[in-house]
This record gives C-alpha cells, structure tokens and sequence, in this order.
C-alpha cells in the first residue's frame, strides 16, 4: 500500500470517527436534556413549593451534559485538525 493510500484511508477513518463521535454525542446530549427537563416539569408540577431547588439542580446538570457534549467536539476538532495518526505518513 502506498503511502498515499494510507493516509487517504487514515483521513477517511477519521471523518468517519469525527462524524460518528459528533452526531451521537448531539443526539445523547438532546434525549438527556429532554428527559431531565420534562422529569423537572413533573417533578414542579407535583411539589410547587421545591421549584426554586430543583432549578439550581437542572442548571447544573444542564451544563454538565453540555459540557460533556462540547468536549466531544473538542476532541473531534482535534482529530480533524492535528490528526496524530496521519502524522506518521508524512
């Protein structure tokens, strides 16, 4: 195989991987706000008076499911960019 090849199917891999990673981290961020959000909607719909509580929690965790899907969008930026697997053919 030459070279070429290589870090063509190297390159190739990879947007596959950066595509896979992206999209199922989107989708596994979405269901868990959705499903946090709509217990949250239960949860103060039952008990008013623990409302104010129980949004401080949502925010958090909010931001934690976020965070863990900007990570991943990191890490893909990073394959994409400064691929550490192509640089061994060049």
């Amino acid at each position: 195989m030459e070279k070429l090849q290589a870090l063509a199917m190297v390159q190739a891999y990879t947007g596959l991987g950066i595509g896979l990673m992206v999209g199922l981290g989107a989708l596994g961020a979405c269901i868990g706000v959705g499903l946090m959000c709509s217990r949250f909607l239960e949860a103060a719909a039952r008990q008013p008076e623990l409302t104010n509580d129980l949004q401080g929690r949502v925010f958090l965790l909010l931001g934690l499911i976020d965070a863990s899907f900007i990570i991943g969008v990191g890490i893909a930026m990073f394959l994409a960019f400064a691929n550490p697997l192509a640089t061994a053919f060049r």
